[in-house]
């Protein structure tokens, strides 16, 4: 059998072989530079694993090349311009930011270059926006957040006030938990969305939740913005009056250690923690770890998870960008999060949801977890899915 190309570790852009054992080339599309730089090279760690540990599978080989978007939409069309056009690539994979993948929609369909989104968790791009040549192998904002409200309120939480960036992503993602934690009983009692990456100080905002009767706070926070709101939650003494809940973003793996003792005890719902029992998941985390140094996280699990729906696609015979499309619709496989299927429908994936709560373990902050929630697919949300002709 052909092995797999891995993508370069260091500097280089591209991984050259001999013609004749190269089948897929693969756009590798992350931000290596800039303030998502940490979710790009996690991304990438995940789907060298994944090449590496299921490339044997099939008889194609992989050629990738890496481009930074620097988590800038015009940089992000120019670098997808290239691999499309210049570099002839088969296949895309990576997108972090949901603006990106606002950004290479258009190209990435009108193109029929197909896509595995490996992060950005946009509901418009599995919606209205929704195309044959895009497979999302990650997350909506949507469906990370509603399986919460339904579970939160079967808890005994009646009032629930929320907090989150103001930003599309934010408001999607509380969207989410309202829809169905009102649909179960409960009542908002407050709302705010904060200045999205310009908010220092929210005291102001903690007091409001606080003076407003809710029996717990639902939020979403991510990367540097989470660390500061964890932290400063725990200063305000809330914790113990008025339990902290929301987005698993809160409390990521991969920055949870930087906000130290302020996390224990906060409550959040994912896809993927390291925690998960399950045998796929202890070796993907034990190979995650002994190859990187740390702890696996959620974008970790994309790349990964992503190498293996192409491979999956290889394996039942896709050869070229319309039947690569065609194929990654179609795949469905066990993997770290459980089990794994493409909603038709939509293209977005099929996965449980795991309620947890962040603990002291012997080795620092880990993950015990609570509940797993039932894997549902998103609404259409004005998703009309084209056929590809190959």
């Amino acid at each position: 059998m052909k092995r797999a190309i891995l993508a370069a570790l260091g500097l280089a852009t591209s991984l050259s072989v001999p013609a004749a054992a190269t089948d897929i080339k693969v756009g590798l599309l992350l931000p290596f530079s800039g303030v998502y730089a940490a979710l790009g090279n996690d991304i990438e760690a995940g789907f060298n694993l994944g090449l590496e540990r299921f490339g044997d599978q099939t008889s194609a080989a992989f050629e990738v090349v890496r481009e930074d978007t620097e988590v800038k939409p015009p940089v992000a069309l120019g670098k997808a311009k290239k691999l499309i056009l210049q570099d002839k690539v088969d296949v895309m994979v990576g997108i972090v930011s949901s603006g990106v993948l606002g950004a290479v929609r258009d190209m990435v369909h009108g193109a029929g270059v197909p896509l595995i989104v490996a992060n950005a968790g946009n509901d418009e791009a599995t919606g209205a926006a929704c195309s044959p040549f895009i497979t999302r192998m990650s997350f909506s904002n949507g469906q990370v957040n509603r399986p919460m409200g339904t579970w939160l309120h079967g808890q005994g939480v009646q009032k629930v006030y929320t907090l989150a960036p103001d930003y599309a992503a934010g408001r999607q993602m509380i969207d989410g938990f309202v829809q169905s934690f009102t649909a179960a009983g409960g009542e908002i009692v407050g709302q705010d969305f904060t200045p999205f990456q310009k908010t220092q100080d929210f005291g102001p905002y903690l007091a409001q939740a606080k003076a407003s009767g809710a029996d717990a706070v639902y939020v979403f926070y991510a990367g540097g913005e989470a660390i500061s709101f964890v932290k400063q939650y725990d200063s305000f003494g809330l914790k113990t009056d008025l339990p902290l809940y929301g987005s698993g973003f809160l409390t990521s793996a991969l920055y949870v250690d930087a906000e130290g003792p302020a996390a224990e005890g906060v409550v959040t719902a994912l896809h993927y923690v390291p925690t998960i029992d399950n045998p796929a998941n202890k070796a993907f985390a034990e190979a995650f770890t002994g190859a990187t140094g740390r702890v696996p996280s959620e974008y970790a699990v994309h790349g990964y998870d992503a190498a293996r729906a192409l491979i999956e696609a290889t394996k039942a015979g896709a050869t070229d960008r319309a039947s690569l499309a065609n194929a990654l619709r179609k795949v469905s496989f066990d993997g770290p999060r459980g089990t794994l299927s493409i909603d038709p429908a939509t293209n977005n994936l099929v996965q449980p949801i795991y309620v947890y709560e962040t603990v002291a373990g012997a080795d620092g902050l880990t993950q015990t977890v609570l509940a797993e929630l039932p894997a549902e697919k998103d609404p259409v949300n004005g998703c009309v899915m084209a056929p590809v002709s190959n």
